[in-house]
């Protein structure tokens, strides 16, 4: 397992829920009053953050991770699949009490999803349990949703980063859901807001039926550096200052989609860490979202050199 020190640096670190996934596959998505069969089952680690961690992991880029598990057996392999995909352990929460968050995800035959969560001590993050040090040490720190109360953990560690590091956020319907004002302290410091367009639609709806670029340039008017929209299968919007392209998804044989905007995460700040363009970040994007939902969890996320593979294709 890798224990670092305090000062070692690290690319990217991930604060956000740590749940243990269990993958259900289902005949159909069961509404109110209605009934489904589970045809298989599987166990997986997850969280958004996570998943975007384990992602650069596998893209060969140094990742930590801030979250919090139980001493139970959820906990235990969650910690151990980190380590196993090279994700440093030395900002990991241990709680002796309680248990490790589980989230519940049904997949139909045709990819869709529906996810139930139990938080479990993922909501018990305190800002005296997280060392500022270590934090500090990153080029990047990429949030994600919490259900509860870590959610004020994350914004009370905003006063303790470096102004040189750069904040990525991805809401999700969790934040979202939680409305502008709500979640405006994170979005005052985000550099690279990660959001797919139904999100922003609800986030924004005061703006009225404006484009999703009339609102990304309002966004970047507003101080956020970069917007980026996932669209799903067509593709993603990305603006900054000097740049804006729309970016078409490639073609997949989909298995399952969770997880899908974390993988697309894990290629892009993969781009943005190695000095790519916008566009060049957003096909890297489509590209690991695109290999990522041929399979189930993270068994089908590209490695480094498949992406080096497709960067030599274009040039």
């Amino acid at each position: 397992m890798k224990i670092l020190d305090n000062d070692i640096e690290v690319d990217v670190i991930g604060f956000g829920a740590l749940n243990m996934d269990k993958l259900y596959k289902v005949e159909a998505i069961a509404c109110k009053d209605q009934e489904s069969f589970i045809k298989s089952q599987k166990d997986t680690p997850g969280g958004s953050a996570a998943n975007t961690i384990i992602g650069l992991s596998k893209l060969n880029r140094k990742t930590s991770m801030i979250g919090k598990i139980a001493e139970d057996e959820d906990g235990e392999v969650i910690e151990i699949n980190l380590a196993y995909n090279g994700v440093y352990t030395n900002n990991l929460i241990y709680s002796s009490e309680g248990n490790t968050g589980k989230a519940l995800c049904f997949v139909d035959k045709q990819g869709n999803r529906a996810i139930y969560v139990d938080a479990g001590v993922n909501d018990e993050i305190k800002i005296s349990e997280i060392n500022p040090r270590n934090v500090n040490v990153t080029k990047i720190i990429h949030y994600s949703s919490f259900v509860g109360e870590s959610f004020k953990t994350q914004i009370e560690l905003l006063d303790d980063l470096k102004e040189d590091i750069i904040l990525s956020f991805d809401p999700g319907m969790l934040y979202v859901e939680k409305g502008l004002d709500e979640i405006k302290p994170i979005l005052d410091r985000t550099n690279i807001l990660l959001i797919n367009e139904a999100e922003l639609k609800i986030l924004y709806k005061r703006l009225g039926d404006l484009s999703i670029k009339e609102i990304a340039k309002q966004l970047i008017e507003s101080g956020i550096e970069t917007v980026v929209v996932k669209k799903g299968s067509k593709g993603v919007f990305a603006m900054n200052s000097n740049e804006e392209c729309d970016v078409k998804a490639f073609e997949s044989e989909v298995v399952d989609t969770t997880g899908a905007g974390d993988s697309f995460n894990a290629g892009f700040l993969y781009g943005m860490l190695n000095n790519f363009n916008l566009k060049e970040s957003c096909i890297l994007g489509n590209f690991t979202a695109s290999k990522a939902i041929e399979g189930k969890g993270m068994e089908k996320f590209p490695k480094e050199e498949d992406l080096k593979e497709l960067i030599d294709s274009w040039r």
